[in-house]
This record gives C-alpha cells, structure tokens and sequence, in this order.
C-alpha cells in the first residue's frame, strides 16, 4: 500500500485527528510533517468499562494513541523538546506507551530565544499582528531557511551545538536589545537546557526518510498527517494571517523524505461548517446568535491556546481550493451533528467582490479580505444524528445537504463524523480504496 496524506481543508481544527484515529488500527506509521505545538488534534476514545477518555495532542502525531502503529516525528517539523516531553509524560501517566515514537535527525529544534522573539515581535507589531501562538514556531522556521537553525542531530555534538547557538545569538541579540529593548540571552544557558533533553531523546532518533521508504517497499502502510490546514499553508494560505510551513498535500513530501510518486490517496478533512483561530479575513465570519451556536455547541476553542474560535457557516469556495490545491481523493466531514436544530443551513457557494462573482478564491489578497458570500440554503434538521452509522440512517435534509457539498466541492464524501466518539462516525467509501 503506497503512502497516504491527510490534510486541513480549511483554517485548521477541522477534527484531523478523528480521522487519523479512525485510520490508525489499519496503518504502520503516522507521520507528522509540518508545524510544531502551535496546533493540536483532540481524540475521544471510548473506554472498555463505559464513558470517555479525552486526548489533546499539540506536538505528537495521533496515531502514537494506537498501540500498533509507529508514530514518527518528520523532518518538517520544528520539535519544542520541553512539550516532546511534556506530552510523552502526560501519556506515561494515562497509561499510554509511547515508546514506539520516531523523530527525524533532520527535524529542527525551537530554542528558547526563537520563543522570546516569537512574542516580543507579535507584541512589537501591535494592530499589524499576524496572530501566532507565540511558541517559536516561525522564528524557528525563519532560522531553517537562513541557514542558522539547530537540528536535533546537533544535539549529540557539543561543540557543533555550542558554534550554531554562538553564531545565531550574536545576531538575536543584537535585535533583542537593539530593537525591543530586551536582555541579551547567554550561548552558555541555551546549549545546557537543550544538552539537558539529549540523553533522553536519543533512542527516538532516526534516520527517519530511509525508515519509512523500508516500511513501502515491505508493503506497508504509511499515513502523512498534516499540521495546521490548506488556507494556513504558508505558500496557498490567507497570506501574511498563515503558519510557517506547507500543511498541503505538498508539504508531505518535503516534510518527511517520501517521493510524490509513492503517494496514492490524498484525504482533506472539512468541518461542516468553518472556523479559525486568530487574525485575517474569513468570509462567512458570523457575529450574530448562529455564530455562537456553533461556538458554543461545537465546543469551539483552541485546543493548544483555549482560544475561542471565529466561526461561520460552511464555505465551499475554499473547499474547492482545497480540492484543487491537494489533489483531494476522499473528504471527511466532521461534526454535522453539530448542525442539528437549526432551521436553515446557508453554505457559501461563491464570493461577490465589488459587483463581481468569484467562484474560485480570488487572485488577490485585497479581493478576498473585501469578498462577500454568495449563499445557497438548505433545509435543516431537528433529529439526533449522533447514533447513526450508515448513510441511510441520517434525516432526509441531512443526506441532501451532504450531497450537496459533495457536488459543490469536486470529490467524494467518504466519510462523516455525527459526535465526539471514537465510534461516531459514518464511512461511506474506504479511506484507504480498498472499495
């Protein structure tokens, strides 16, 4: 079986996770290939005695949660060894054995001072803020990029550890005290609490491109599981309001040394309606009751930043971007049950800009902060839908209102998540083509 990609088809928080965990019994490996602890998936997984387990997952891949399956961190990832832990602690401590996890020697490390930068530039751009999760994310991949960066092989070589840190702070620091009016940070205090990790992280460390390309050529399988979503793509996203790396289709070859040409399926997850977290624009935004219906019955916060997100009904011009941008074969819907007891559904169909109909995302950044959603409503419903697990056993309006998404977005609905559960969810066609 080739390798699988999983992706965001909107601003993130479209419930990845779910689907990776649907997924996980049937796979080898789980690769995350992107971003860092600026994102995180949250996994319910029914207990054998009755009830619930909550899982939030920031830095670690899903499928470290399902006992036969490695999970491994690629090399497009940018690791906070402080939260590598801290989560890996968190999940000893649950029960949870983790020690099947793989970091790529190629993935790069946040340094404290990328963390202090992160903060001290967001709080500097004032009402110009791109809205980041202030954890070192960018500036870390700034440092990737420039050349400058710390990998985690670095941290097995003292003296290599101790040139990189001296060589990127005499620049940092100069901005630091220079420009935000900050204390100098000593190379001596960073390379002793990254040094502090190493002895712990090395049995993870791994070559980790050449493992996963043995796992293919053995037949087994392989899922690519994207961080972040297609409009936070830092290249195809709402650009400057976007992450630091590629969360497309993309990206998961860069991200984790697997070629193009062993990729087969391509999954793109889509809430039934749309959110996001932080700053840009975002069409079908709701500022009105519906709005924080769908807050407040989705449970609409940020699982890393406990944020509440912006929400508003479902946009299927960015679902066909996604669809064109991934190469999308299968899509997931999750929470429609979120939608049940509302008496219409409005789904953003295209975007009138100055008198203009768009119906693909528009050239220009200027065009789609100005856009205004062309809508088509549907019929709602009133019956729970959490319990159902066929197709045939969804309300008539629910059935026409997936169709119709499947129609407007150019691939098929494989599946479709009605509850938090494990279980709660409806599979339509396989995921992985074997129907």
């Amino acid at each position: 079986m080739p390798a699988v990609v999983l992706v965001g088809a909107q601003w993130g928080d479209e419930g990845k996770g779910k689907a990776t965990d649907l997924l996980g019994s049937r796979v080898d490996y789980v690769v995350k290939f992107n971003g860092g602890n600026n994102a995180g998936h949250t996994v319910v997984i029914e207990q054998p005695g009755g009830g619930t387990e909550k899982y939030a997952l920031h830095l670690l891949p899903s499928g470290i949660l399902t006992p036969s399956c490695t999970p491994v961190i690629g090399n497009g990832v940018v690791v906070d060894l402080d939260v590598l832990f801290s989560e890996i602690d968190g999940l000893l401590a649950r029960g949870v054995d983790p020690s099947k996890l793989l970091v790529s020697a190629d993935a790069h490390v946040i340094t404290p001072y990328n963390r202090v930068l992160d903060r001290v530039t967001e709080r500097f751009l004032g009402a110009r803020k791109i809205g980041t999760t202030g954890r070192g994310i960018g500036p870390t991949y700034a440092d990737k990029m420039s050349r400058t960066g710390i990998r985690v092989q670095d941290l097995f070589d003292r003296h290599i550890l101790e040139q990189k840190v001296e060589a990127a702070l005499r620049f940092k620091n100069q901005i630091l005290a220079k420009i935000y009016n900050r204390r100098s940070i000593e190379t001596a205090a960073v390379v002793e609490e990254l040094l502090t990790y190493a002895e712990r992280l090395a049995p993870m460390v791994r070559d980790t491109s050449l493992v996963l390309s043995e796992a293919l050529d053995r037949g087994e399988t392989v899922l690519l599981e994207a961080g972040q979503a297609t409009l936070l793509d830092v290249d195809f996203g709402t650009y400057p309001f976007v992450t630091s790396s590629n969360a497309t289709a993309g990206g998961a070859c860069t991200g984790s040394g697997i070629p193009p040409n062993r990729i087969d399926r391509v999954i793109a997850i889509l809430k039934a309606y749309t959110t996001r977290v932080g700053e840009g624009p975002f069409p079908t935004e709701l500022f009105d009751a519906d709005g924080e219906f769908l807050r407040k019955v989705g449970a609409e916060y940020g699982t890393t930043t406990g944020r509440p997100r912006r929400c508003g009904w479902l946009d299927v011009v960015i679902g066909r971007y996604a669809t064109r941008i991934n190469g999308v074969t299968d899509f997931v819907i999750t929470k429609l049950d979120v939608l049940t007891g509302l008496d219409e559904l409005p789904i953003c169909v295209a975007y009138d800009v100055d008198g203009v109909r768009h119906d693909q995302m528009p050239v220009n950044q200027s065009a789609f902060h100005h856009a205004k959603p062309v809508y088509e409503t549907m019929p709602g419903w009133w019956e729970d839908i959490s319990g159902c697990r066929t197709f045939e056993d969804l309300p008539a309006a629910a059935q026409a209102y997936v169709l119709r998404v499947e129609e407007l977005i150019g691939a098929r609905v494989s599946a479709i998540g009605v509850g938090p559960g494990r279980d709660a969810i409806i599979v339509r066609h396989d995921l992985l083509g074997e129907d």
